[in-house]
């Protein structure tokens, strides 16, 4: 039995929230009929889920042309995912520090099905290949965060994720065969990193590490992403792999003091 046949399921409340996840770049807006079919409701329903979720403020109606969008308001759910992360609230520090160490864009990325979800960043100061803002969703199968925390998984339940991605050639670099990212995947359990050059856009030579609980389950992967332009594999290697692997045992091992905490603190509205 699935989980959606349980009678705990809410089926109410998963149509109200899959009509918030129907908004996206491609649905910045929508009238009533546009929610109906795009999450596949009747018209009145979407006028009532529409209607309800506007009277709490995570909708916004256009007066004019009677079309709904997002609302600020539909940040605060990320917004307090984050406030109340403990491995985001552990790693900050650290991952500030490595990113003014190196001048490059430090990121912290958690598994979310078939994707990777940055919960932390830290761009470079220097330059900035493409804008990546906390919340974005990339493909486990061609990242370096990816494949570091698939690193840490068996075998079988690799396999599993690896063929149930639909793993598009993004870019003429893209791996997208299963018996070279096993392989890929593989190597960086061996080495303890991680890589992708070019593989999601170009321009971009992505090295990562994962990060384990007390259990020794990969639960986050330490990424870090430079330019091609200035960066040979050869040389991240010999640089960026031993700091990546420094710092993810700090992380793993020494709480940052709460000096070094306040001003995420305060940041986040937690000043204490």
């Amino acid at each position: 039995m699935s989980r959606e046949d349980s009678s705990l399921f809410v089926q109410s409340l998963a149509t109200g929230l899959a009509v918030l996840d129907a908004f996206d770049a491609e649905h910045a807006s929508m009238n009533l009929p546009e929610i109906a079919q795009t999450v596949g409701i009747s018209r009145s329903a979407a006028q009532r889920f529409a209607y309800t979720l506007e009277a709490l403020g995570l909708l916004k109606k256009d007066a004019q042309s009677k079309r709904f969008s997002l609302s600020p308001k539909a940040l605060n759910v990320g917004y307090r995912y984050l406030q109340s992360n403990l491995l985001l609230e552990r790693a900050n520090p650290y991952l500030l520090d490595l990113n003014r160490v190196t001048g490059e864009t430090v990121n912290l990325a958690e598994p979310d099905g078939l994707n990777m979800v940055y919960i932390g960043r830290f761009p470079s100061p220097q330059r900035s290949i493409v804008h990546m803002p906390v919340g974005r969703q990339l493909p486990i199968y061609c990242t370096s965060a990816g494949r570091a925390y698939l690193s840490g998984l068996e075998d079988e339940r690799v396999l599993e994720i690896l063929e149930a991605s639909e793993r598009p050639r993004l870019t003429p670099n893209t791996v997208t065969d299963i018996e070279a990212l096993l392989a890929m995947i593989a190597a960086a359990r061996e080495s303890g990193f991680a890589y992708s050059i070019e593989e999601f856009y170009l321009g971009d030579l992505a090295l990562a590490v994962p990060l384990f609980d007390v259990r020794g389950r990969p639960v986050a992967a330490l990424n870090i992403s430079v330019s091609t332009a200035f960066w040979s594999m050869e040389k991240a290697l010999a640089e960026l792999v031993p700091q990546l692997l420094h710092t993810a045992n700090l992380i793993s091992t020494k709480r940052p003091n709460q000096k070094l905490m306040e001003p995420f603190h305060i940041g986040y509205g937690m000043a204490r």
